[in-house]
């Protein structure tokens, strides 16, 4: 380097990279020669790797996220609706288009974010209404009528409010008459299956003087699955290729049924699924009308209740 000759900045920077790998690569030490880059001064230092884009996700810039499918779609809304998350409920809903199959689910869902005050809400409460009363199964005009009270635009339904599980209270209702049941603990609306009872008994754990306290405990009795032959009809209504459901329609008569039916729609898996949903939808209504009878309301889960 001569005397007053001034190097520029990128030149300083190849300069020192040089030496460094002067002595990193002398030639007894085995290594192969490595080219290393040098950004040029004031240039934008480009991304590697995977970023956090704040989805939870980790991705590649510029890659956008894969759509969901109903199923996925269906098992985010419902962890969202147990979580008690309304902005998560909110943003599933207004970016699913259809989703027909989780009326009662999303309901609960929407509960949670009217109480939240969630920007966008209301509006998807007045049309899940909408659809709730078009649709007319069992439990819709009762998670309806609710709905409209929290908006105002409805009587308050005279009902005391309960945090049950209408999954856990469903499977009660439609499990074996003769060997099901439960009750519900009005103090904290935890379901118990008869076999939870018993096992409480067992172990000391259950006071049989308040087992029959109406203050304390809800009676639940089974009512079987009458429903289930009603699923399949309501099912097959909904199959648009008139080859399918003219399979499915065969097998749903004789002895058998259920078992036939389920053999026919595993060859598709999508419309299995399909069935799934409607199943469990079909489920969750009567057992908010159950509750209704007995004079109680669900109360969603509500993380972020102003409130509070």
């Amino acid at each position: 380097m001569t005397s007053g000759h001034r190097l520029s900045e990128l030149e300083l920077n190849r300069y020192a990279i040089e030496c460094v790998c002067e002595k990193l690569l002398a030639p007894d030490s085995g290594r192969s020669p490595v080219i290393l880059p040098v950004r040029r001064p004031g240039a934008p230092v480009a991304q590697r790797g995977p970023v956090q884009h704040g989805t939870g996700t980790l991705r590649p810039p510029g890659v956008r996220p894969r759509k969901m499918d109903s199923k996925e779609q269906r098992s985010a809304l419902r962890a969202a609706v147990y979580r008690g998350d309304g902005p998560a409920v909110v943003h599933l809903l207004q970016g699913a288009g259809n989703y027909d199959d989780a009326l009662q689910l999303a309901g609960d869902g929407l509960m949670a974010a009217v109480i939240q005050r969630v920007e966008g809400a209301p509006e998807l409460v007045r049309d899940l209404v909408l659809a709730l009363r078009r649709r007319g199964w069992d439990g819709d005009d009762d998670l309806a009528s609710q709905l409209d009270a929290m908006l105002g635009t409805g009587p308050a339904p005279m009902l005391r409010s309960l945090p049950v599980d209408l999954d856990e209270l469903a499977a009660i209702l439609g499990g074996d008459p003769l060997h099901g049941g439960g009750r519900i603990d009005l103090k904290t609306g935890e379901v118990w299956p008869q076999a939870a009872i018993e096992y409480a008994r067992e172990n000391g754990e259950d006071d049989e003087d308040a087992a029959d306290d109406p203050e304390r405990w809800l009676s639940v009795h089974c009512e079987g699955s009458r429903e289930a032959y009603r699923d399949m009809e309501l099912f097959i209504a909904s199959v648009d290729d008139p080859g399918r459901a003219g399979r499915l329609a065969i097998a749903i008569e004789g002895r058998g049924a259920f078992r036939q039916f389920k053999d026919v729609l595993a060859r598709w898996p999508g419309e299995l699924e399909r069935l799934y949903a409607l199943s469990e939808e079909r489920q969750r209504g009567p057992a908010r009308s159950w509750l209704t009878e007995a004079g109680y309301r669900v109360l969603p889960a509500a993380r972020g209740d102003p409130d509070a």
